[in-house]
């Protein structure tokens, strides 16, 4: 028997479950003046925030949330949600941030299956989610958010934030995980049926990924981050725990446009920022009277669609340093990073462009990835040519769909996670993806699932036949275009058809261009999206 198996067991002295939880501690522990918020007037330390997560944790305790029950929360880039990523765990809870753009009957969705107990709300979307809590057929706890910075809005609770922050007990004694895998999040996703599926994180890869951001990126202490990128996506990509890791400074926007980005650099000094390639080109394209000068250099990281060159070199003028990244809910966010070499940086911005937009190698925190055949899964070779299904595993891939085994199943087959885009592997080991097997359309960074938006228009009187592709975007990187087939004698306007859409869907998912045609088909009755893809990046 040998020695390394005596006596060398695991305790609570050299063993603690690994969670995000435990920067927020430190944080307040060591840097308890720094700013942790700026977001309008309010000025938060750290110490600050730690007392209102504990005091938040405590009152959600005292609702009745413990240990895998569910607080939604439907706001957009506020402290409130920042502070509800570790407050709703320090109770125990699994936090679901609701997609602010999302329609009153997929909230309600959520809210069901999710099964949340407590719903946090800003005011702004009184409208949709007073819609949204009349459909689901739960129950649920409502706390009204009333942001000074927001519009305002109706309340739909008996309770404020600020009334449950005065209940809560700011020496509650709050506890790590008992299990590193343990439900942190639960994020929904757009599936390839057009339901969203349930994606379960848990503390151990909300951790690893959280430092994750910072290897791959080199981040510094005390970066001062601009919340672009929504926190409902991915748990903005893990960057709310990040922040807590290295006594970093949130700047909070509640709507993303030029001149509060501009005024950010300028005022509060922002180092570092995450989005989509629309939040790029507000940017690059703000007339003069929104822009602002600052002095200290810009990182951005952007996913979604690839930069162009032109949107490259216009960034690099503005000062702001762009990172290509690639991942999906499924795996925290971003998983995939184009990690550049020091040899690229002097050849002509078009290469570098090119080798940019290439999706890449994984974060440290990742595994593995590979390009393989989908059925056999064995790797294509590293030509820069044979298509294969993009695979990945490792400690930041979900615990699975929510209520789901046999989706969860079908995802995890053969000990990989198969993430359904296709791409090639270049001779250096770097992935890029080529098309996506799901027909998911990325717009704006949000996902839209093409069979989704065809339902509803095989739902139209007048539609006989429908297909949806993605049509390239100059601003939105991607938006929804349907070739549609009409009905024998039906005539109908292209407007008709996304007015039809605009009261069936969320309005980011209606389709922008509609075409009239016979839909082109395989020998065997099958439409040929590929040809429509093509026809659709002509219009």
């Amino acid at each position: 028997m040998s020695a390394y198996l005596t006596g060398l067991d695991q305790t609570s002295a050299n063993h603690v479950p690994l969670s995000p939880l435990s920067f927020l501690k430190r944080t307040a522990a060591v840097f308890p003046d720094h700013p942790a918020v700026v977001h309008g007037a309010i000025r938060r330390t750290w110490a600050e925030t730690y007392d209102r997560c504990i005091r938040l944790a405590s009152a959600l305790a005292g609702l009745g949330v413990a240990k895998n029950d569910t607080v939604a929360v439907m706001a957009p880039n506020i402290p409130e949600l920042l502070e509800a990523h570790y407050a709703v765990p320090m109770a125990g809870g699994v936090l679901n941030a609701l997609n602010t753009r999302l329609d009153a009957r997929t909230i309600a969705h959520i809210l069901d299956h999710g099964e949340a107990k407590v719903l946090l709300t800003d005011t702004e979307f009184h409208g949709v989610m007073a819609e949204a809590l009349s459909l689901a057929r739960r129950q649920v706890i409502v706390v009204d958010i009333e942001d000074p910075e927001g519009p305002g809005g109706a309340r739909l609770g008996a309770l404020t934030h600020d009334d449950l922050l005065a209940r809560g007990d700011p020496g509650f004694a709050w506890a790590l995980p008992g299990d590193e895998w343990d439900a942190i999040t639960l994020n929904y996703t757009s599936g390839t049926t057009g339901d969203p599926k349930g994606v379960v994180y848990h503390h151990r890869g909300a951790y690893l990924n959280a430092l994750g951001n910072v290897i791959t990126w080199a981040l510094p202490h005390h970066p001062v981050y601009l919340w672009t990128l929504p926190m409902f996506h991915c748990n903005g990509w893990c960057f709310p725990w990040t922040m807590g890791a290295l006594a970093g400074t949130s700047v909070c926007l509640r709507k993303v446009d030029a001149a509060g980005m501009y005024g950010a650099f300028a005022d509060h000094g922002v180092t570092h920022l995450c989005g989509a390639p629309i939040v790029m080109g507000l940017l690059v394209n703000a007339p003069a009277a929104e822009r602002r000068d600052f002095t200290q250099p810009v990182k951005m990281m952007t996913a979604a669609a690839p930069p162009p060159a032109r949107v490259l070199e216009d960034m690099a003028r503005l000062g702001i340093e762009v990172t290509h990244v690639y991942g999906l809910t499924e795996v925290y966010g971003p998983a995939v990073v184009c990690a550049w070499r020091a040899a690229w940086t002097d050849l002509p911005i078009e290469e570098q462009a090119r080798l940019k937009s290439r999706q890449g190698v994984t974060y440290p925190v990742q595994e593995a990835i590979m390009v393989a055949d989908p059925d056999t899964l064995e790797p294509v070779p590293a030509d820069a040519a044979t298509l294969g299904e993009v695979f990945m595993r490792g400690n930041i891939t979900m615990k699975g769909y929510l209520k789901d085994r046999e989706a969860t199943e079908k995802a995890f087959a053969g000990g990989w996670f198969h993430t359904g885009d296709l791409g090639v592997l270049h001779p250096d080991g770097y992935i890029e993806l080529k098309d996506r097997s799901k027909d998911i359309i990325i717009s704006g960074g949000e996902n839209i699932s093409t069979i989704e938006v065809e339902n509803v228009l095989y739902r139209h009187p007048k539609v006989a036949e429908a297909a949806v592709v993605a049509r390239p975007d100059a601003k939105w990187g991607e938006t929804p275009c349907a070739f549609v087939t009409l009905k024998a004698n039906e005539t109908a306007t292209a407007e008709e058809i996304m007015a039809f859409c605009r009261q069936n869907l969320a309005g980011y998912k209606v389709p922008r261009t509609v075409v009239f045609c016979e839909l082109p088909k395989t020998s065997t009755g099958k439409i040929q999206k590929f040809v429509l893809r093509d026809q659709a990046g002509k219009l």
